[in-house]
């Protein structure tokens, strides 16, 4: 179910800002670590351990769901720490005037552009593109 959720496209709000954007995937991160750590458990060590000792084949669709988990929950980690180094620069958006925060636009972009070139899941044009769109709609 969570695999599920996580494929499906994002539904949201024209003018929510880059805050929003931190909480979603801090709200994912929470979501994969939890079930990061219930695959770990004991119980499904050892359910592993008798498909492993029956040859089941159900270990290839177990090994296929356990990498998707891992990918989801790195590409929920990476972001949550990018979007963090982010913070400084979109505190001025929210609690600032406009003249104010023309001081921070350099900065952000700067640093949204780096994210962009070294991030292994945030690379895309569409995920910045969102992004810029939130910054731009904060108000």
């Amino acid at each position: 179910k969570v695999l599920a959720e996580n494929d499906q496209l994002r539904k949201e709000a024209d003018d929510l800002g880059p805050r929003a954007e931190l909480d979603y995937w801090k709200k994912k991160l929470s979501k994969f670590h939890y079930l990061m750590e219930q695959l770990k458990s004991p119980d499904v060590k050892a359910v592993l351990g008798v498909l492993t000792a029956a040859k089941s084949k159900l270990l290839k669709k177990w090994r296929a769901l356990d990498i998707r988990i891992t990918d989801a929950a790195n590409e929920a980690r990476d972001n949550v720490k990018y979007l963090y180094s982010l913070e400084k620069y979109y505190d001025p958006l929210y609690n600032s005037d406009p003249v104010s925060m023309l001081d921070t636009i350099p900065g952000l972009i700067n640093a949204i552009k780096m994210i962009q070139s070294i991030s292994q899941y945030y690379n895309t044009s569409e995920k910045i593109s969102s992004l810029f769109v939130k910054v731009g709609s904060q108000q």
